[in-house]
């Protein structure tokens, strides 16, 4: 979701602009490392969300796919070029899991505005090529945001979970193999309002959601009905909303920490795990020969070695303004990250 800047002079006389406020709160300053390629689409809000798939066997050959909701899913290196494109209109937000040695790719796919589907595709790991393998139908109303998980029964590959504008959050279970992929069960979750960046800690079973005016809902996965918990809110401090993409940097059997996407304010916000307790916050900058980063929707996480470029971990944010009408994805070694934290 953006926030329009434009102010009418009605507007302006009346004193009702609507201009997101900035926090007053002290926010730290880090830098891009590498960025990539910008999405094909042009001159319009594109580029989405990113999501990371590390190469343990050789990490300085991890994968980046993220969509442009107009067009198609991209996958990048971690030079920023383009590997390859896989053409489908109305992918929003993109995940990725490994099953069994597979890489399977599912985003919600908004192209039908009142049924929603997951898309979901297998990634290859040598040619970052991406093959569609399913489409599958997924409650009712326009679909937005999603996220995916570890399989929670047997037989499964994955959890798939995926909300619609007017709050609804379902949750699918991915059966069959990654090349012939199958629904199962489904449950169902809720927040007040329109959610859209999502991530599950699969270490604790919870599920973390974004309500963009509210903040973020955690819901524990264990329960057979869960319900939400409002665990940090959007209060114009640590975050201004709209709140946008979440993730996870995992450490250990529960802790670590979680960062949203404070788009509100061109910024984002650190938060504890497992107790979410607020940590601080931080902007994306010039430096590096690289744009800071602004409007940001998605963003990803992933823990661990990347070789020499990204030895601490690898942080990925879209950019909603890249000049000359342009849209792209920041690339920023983990290490600036975990600097921040107190």
């Amino acid at each position: 979701m953006r926030y329009p800047f434009i102010l009418t002079a009605a507007a302006l006389m009346s004193g009702c602009a609507s201009v997101p406020a900035m926090s007053p709160w002290p926010t730290q300053q880090i830098t891009a490392d590498v960025e990539t390629q910008s999405v094909g689409t042009t001159g319009e809000d594109a580029a989405d969300d990113p999501a990371i798939w590390r190469n343990a066997a050789d990490p300085a050959r991890s994968l980046i796919v993220a969509t442009d909701k107009k067009a198609g899913l991209y996958v990048y290196g971690l030079d920023g070029a383009v590997k390859s494109f896989a053409a489908k209109a109305g992918v929003n937000n993109v995940d990725i899991v490994e099953v069994g040695g597979a890489v399977l790719v599912g985003a919600s796919d908004r192209e039908d505005p009142l049924q929603p589907h997951i898309a979901l595709y297998t990634l290859d790991k040598d040619t970052g090529t991406l093959t569609p393998v399913a489409r599958m139908p997924v409650g009712v109303g326009e679909g937005y945001g999603f996220c995916m998980g570890p399989g929670r029964a047997a037989g499964e590959l994955a959890r798939a979970y995926l909300n619609t504008k007017d709050g609804l959050i379902v949750e699918a279970a991915l059966t069959g193999t990654p090349n012939a992929p199958t629904l199962g069960s489904m449950r169902e979750m809720r927040v007040p309002s329109q959610p859209e960046g999502c991530v599950v800690d699969p270490r604790t079973g919870m599920l973390y959601v974004g309500e963009e005016d509210a903040g973020i809902w955690r819901f524990d996965l264990s329960q057979g009905a869960p319900s939400g918990t409002l665990v940090a809110e959007a209060d114009g401090m640590a975050m201004v909303p709209d709140v946008e993409g979440l993730t996870i940097a995992a450490e250990g059997a529960d802790a670590g920490f979680l960062i949203a996407s404070s788009q509100g304010d061109n910024a984002y916000a650190l938060f504890r795990l497992p107790d979410m307790a607020y940590l601080t916050r931080f902007r994306v900058v010039d430096g590096n020969g690289i744009d800071g980063t602004s409007e940001t929707d998605g963003i990803a996480f992933h823990t661990g070695s990347f070789g020499p470029a990204f030895t601490d971990g690898l942080f990925v944010v879209q950019d909603g303004d890249n000049g000359a009408g342009t849209q792209n994805f920041k690339l920023i070694d983990g290490a600036k990250l975990r600097a921040l934290v107190p």
